[in-house]
């Protein structure tokens, strides 16, 4: 795993926001409370979401500096200002005193986030949600390439509350035409995601045909109702999440998360190095970190992972492009295959191939 520190860039922001379902991460490890968990953090959203579960701890990993730092200063909005004031100043709600804000906020945060976003001043003012290199890729899309293919009203009717038909209807006849599947191909190809949103690096395990992937996915949920509540979609379309809030951010987890956002802590590293200074823990979120890794170095990253797995905890990640599961390679890991199933069906992360949990044997 060291080597992909090595060879993919980690001197930006990559992502302003998490692309894996909160909501099936909860159902994934949800159970008793004052258990420990250890998250992937990313742009923390689903670190902060774990908060909801009422643990004991929950431990925010990257090996990126920039991605824990945004964590923290996500982590630090939630604890000084109200609902309103934090979507304002991240940026899902408009507002012209972003760096007032910061300034108010700043003294919270550790020297090196302090360091990193002083030098990134307008990133905060123009909404640091927007400002990632994938959120970059999504607006481009929607900004530039999407308008080539559609109206806007014709994005707003695809996201309408309609029948399940109805929806069906629209997309076979109102949407899919010959110039959505053309631009959308190229857009969505390999060589295009890997220099405008993903590192080349995180894309060299994948051998499947990107673009026919991410069509095939996109049409099976373009083409059903659930894609009229997705707030991921909603922004990948129009650049924005409207009404369709992460789940760290909806009205009915905020003030669980305000209460209990001192038992965030933050680990910069591998997830497997942050075991040894936390002990074990008793459900993991791991993103799709295994996506980027060949073989070997994946069957030895599960092996110390499941090793620090607690009896009876829980493994949740997701595979995008490149198949990986744990309990193929590690004895001790079950595979929860009807709780996977049913998440699979209603994850909005539409894009990936689907969503992994499974669970530790109890050895008594």
């Amino acid at each position: 795993m060291a080597s992909i520190t090595k060879r993919a860039d980690f001197n930006f922001l990559r992502y302003a926001n998490v692309w894996e379902d909160a909501d099936v991460l909860m159902h994934a490890l949800g159970g008793a409370p004052d258990r420990k968990f250890l998250s992937i953090a990313s742009a923390g959203d689903n670190s902060l979401s774990l908060l909801t579960l009422d643990p004991s701890l929950v431990v925010a990993v990257d090996v990126s500096p920039i991605q824990l730092a945004l964590t923290e200063l996500k982590a630090v909005a939630i604890k000084t200002l109200s609902r309103e004031e934090c979507m304002a100043f991240l940026g899902f709600r408009a507002s012209e005193k972003r760096e007032q804000t910061y300034q108010q906020l700043r003294g919270a945060l550790s020297p090196p986030a302090q360091e990193l976003f002083d030098a990134h001043i307008p990133s905060i003012e123009s909404g640091i949600v927007h400002r990632g290199k994938f959120e970059e890729y999504f607006r481009i899309f929607s900004s530039v390439v999407l308008p080539m293919i559609h109206r806007k009203k014709t994005v707003r009717q695809l996201l309408e509350e309609k029948s399940a038909e109805d929806q069906e209807r629209f997309y076979n006849e109102r949407w899919h035409n010959r110039r959505w599947e053309w631009l959308f191909r190229i857009f969505f190809s390999k060589w295009v995601m890997g220099r405008l949103g993903r590192d080349p690096e995180f894309m060299k395990e994948v051998d499947i045909s990107v673009n026919r992937f991410i069509l095939d996915q996109a049409k099976q949920h373009l083409s059903t109702p659930a894609c009229q509540h997705n707030g991921m979609l909603r922004y990948q379309l129009t650049g924005n999440f409207g009404h369709e809030l992460p789940h760290y951010l909806q009205e009915a987890n905020y003030a669980n998360i305000q209460a209990r956002i001192d038992r965030l802590k933050f680990y910069q590293g591998y997830a497997e190095d942050a075991i040894s200074e936390f002990g074990t823990f008793h459900g993991m979120n791991l993103s799709n970190i295994f996506e980027y890794m060949p073989l070997p170095v994946f069957e030895s990253s599960a092996k110390a992972l499941s090793d620090g797995l607690s009896e009876g905890g829980k493994l949740c990640y997701w595979n995008l492009m490149v198949t990986r599961h744990v309990h193929r390679i590690v004895d001790s890991i079950n595979f929860d295959e009807v709780t996977t199933n049913a998440q699979r069906k209603v994850d909005k992360g539409f894009f990936y191939k689907g969503v992994v949990i499974e669970q530790k044997k109890n050895e008594h």
